[in-house]
């Protein structure tokens, strides 16, 4: 599976400050110090209806985190998955009474696009479940012969007891883990289990559903969480530096996927940081696909409004924070474009080497965007009511803006 196009990220003077974010499962600030070469995986779309502001929002927050490191001179090995089969793309497909793998498509290719329009780094390797599944195999037939799972009516099992170190990413008690399992596709009721948190590694073929050769699993299809494992451990492997998606994947599924991964190669942990972004909510309540409360990023598009106001939107609230899309986050990002679009379109102006600081330490201090973007709307300001005489400036800030913020003004 392809990715989508890469935009330049101009090269700025000197260079940029090491990132420190915010660990869930330390719950405190971590330096990150990766080697010449950053690794980070993101989890991706499950691919039936995108792309709203949550996922926008989310590959905004680690869109940034490959723009510090880049800004370090470190290179960035980024690996981001596809869902493209799971019940709620086999349900909206028969809802709508399309094909599974048309809806898969054409939803994975309108988030190409959007991903493209907001300027978002690509992934080096942007992989299907699908396409995952003769590596997904094998580990699960590990799993099993190590007896760290077990089958139950032709579905495979992971046991949480055999990772001792489960439970560390969320930090969750067990009540908790129970709720939120059965809210996050998990089966806890289901009788026979050894324990209701267990997660299933493969799924036996069901009547009417796609299936695949399973070897001695049998015809079926991966679970969710050993999809992002195979892919993770194959592309970047063990202890790479950020694992990363929405706050609503600390548990189950990055839970689950770090316990499949250190029982698979007896190392802990699997990734060195866990980074959650906030959930983005509309009209009072989270903006999810099932409650169908969501504003999309193409239809956005589609109506004329600019992608860099779109990511200014984003980028106006801190990545952990959960915020409201509301009537007026829009225009006040838009208002904010005009603003710097104006302020670089003169030929000279203040001097932009402390604003390039201000943007590196805002950014080094867990993604605080926020920041990033007041220091940009003081130099606006200081712009539009005294001017400067540094005729490099605006040129400054404008590659500044586009690499560390990734807006093109």
């Amino acid at each position: 599976m392809h990715a989508w196009p890469a935009s330049e990220v101009p090269a700025l003077p000197g260079q940029g400050r090491d990132l420190r974010i915010h660990d869930t499962a330390t719950g405190g600030l971590v330096t990150l110090d990766p080697g010449p070469v950053a690794r980070i995986y993101v989890c991706g779309i499950t691919p039936y209806d995108a792309t709203h502001m949550g996922h926008a929002a989310t590959y905004n927050a680690f869109d940034l985190v490959q723009r510090v490191w880049l800004d370090t001179k470190r290179q960035v090995h980024y690996v981001q998955n596809v869902t493209d089969v799971d019940d709620p793309l086999l349900e909206r497909a028969q809802r709508d009474d399309v094909d599974w793998v048309d809806l898969a498509e054409q939803e994975t290719a309108l988030f190409r696009e959007d991903m493209t329009a907001l300027r978002m780094l690509p992934p080096k390797h942007y992989i299907g479940a699908v396409e995952a599944i003769p590596g997904i195999v094998p580990l699960v037939e590990r799993l099993r012969d190590a007896g760290a799972a077990y089958e139950l009516e032709g579905d495979v099992y992971f046991s949480v007891e055999s990772d001792p170190n489960f439970g560390k990413v969320s930090g969750l008690d067990a009540a908790a883990m129970r709720l939120l399992s059965a809210e996050r596709g998990g089966d806890p009721e289901r009788p026979g289990k050894k324990n209701p948190l267990d997660p299933m590694l493969w799924m036996a073929a069901r009547e009417g559903e796609p299936s695949w050769d399973g070897g001695s699993l049998g015809r079926g299809r991966p679970g969710w969480h050993i999809e992002c494992v195979a892919i993770a451990l194959d592309h970047l492997g063990m202890g790479f530096d950020v694992q990363g998606g929405g706050s609503d994947l600390a548990f189950p599924h990055h839970e689950m996927g770090a316990s499949h991964a250190q029982v698979l190669t007896g190392e802990f942990p699997m990734a060195k940081a866990y980074v959650h972004a906030g959930m983005v909510g509309l009209d009072g309540e989270k903006m999810s696909k099932s409650k169908g409360n969501l504003v999309f990023v193409s239809a956005l598009r589609r109506a004329g409004v600019d992608p860099a106001a779109i990511r200014l939107a984003l980028l106006a609230h801190h990545y952990r924070s959960d915020w409201e899309w509301t009537d007026q986050v829009l225009p006040d990002a838009e208002a904010r474009l005009a603003r710097w679009r104006a302020a670089v379109s003169r030929p000279d102006g203040p001097s932009a080497e402390t604003l390039v600081q201000e943007l590196r330490e805002a950014l080094a201090n867990d993604l605080d965007a926020p920041a990033a973007l007041a220091a940009v709307d003081r130099w606006a300001a200081l712009q539009r009511d005294r001017g400067g005489s540094d005729e490099g400036a605006p040129g400054v800030v404008s590659r500044a803006v586009d690499a560390l913020l990734g807006v093109a003004l």
